[in-house]
């Protein structure tokens, strides 16, 4: 399975990180919700280890989701969270708990954000290929 890291900083309004392969080399900013005691759907997801699924969502259509039970996340439940995607979305007020790929770090409005979220994500999708893989979270 293909490893990435994610590594972040947070923020009263949102968490930014950036994506990158084993190697160290970037694949893509990220966007989220800021931490909030890990809240359903107001907050990003803890720290820590996840394996990424090839997901199709009825709102987003094909994506992924994160699952690491010892976390609390899994895909369908029973868990504290359910349905973490990373899915396309610029601002963290445009996500309930999941992550949005960009290419670049902006501002939209007059909100931090990331820039042209449509490309990084399918640059993202195809890079995963349609694979599982490994997503490890942690503190920039």
């Amino acid at each position: 399975m293909t490893n990435f890291i994610l590594k972040r900083r947070y923020f009263e309004h949102g968490t930014y990180g950036t994506l990158h392969r084993e190697d160290g080399s970037k694949v893509c900013c990220m966007v989220e919700r800021p931490f909030l005691n890990n809240k359903k759907g107001e907050s990003c997801v803890p720290e820590g280890t996840y394996t990424l699924y090839p997901h199709q969502s009825p709102k987003f259509g094909n994506c992924y989701a994160l699952e690491a039970e010892s976390l609390g996340v899994t895909r369908y439940g029973p868990s504290q969270r359910t349905h973490i995607l990373i899915h396309k979305a610029n601002s963290p007020s445009q996500l309930q708990g999941c992550l949005a790929p960009g290419v670049d770090f902006g501002f939209v409005g007059n909100e931090w954000a990331v820039l042209n979220s449509t490309a990084a994500f399918r640059n993202l999708m195809d890079e995963l290929a349609g694979a599982p893989a490994v997503l490890t979270i942690q503190k920039d």
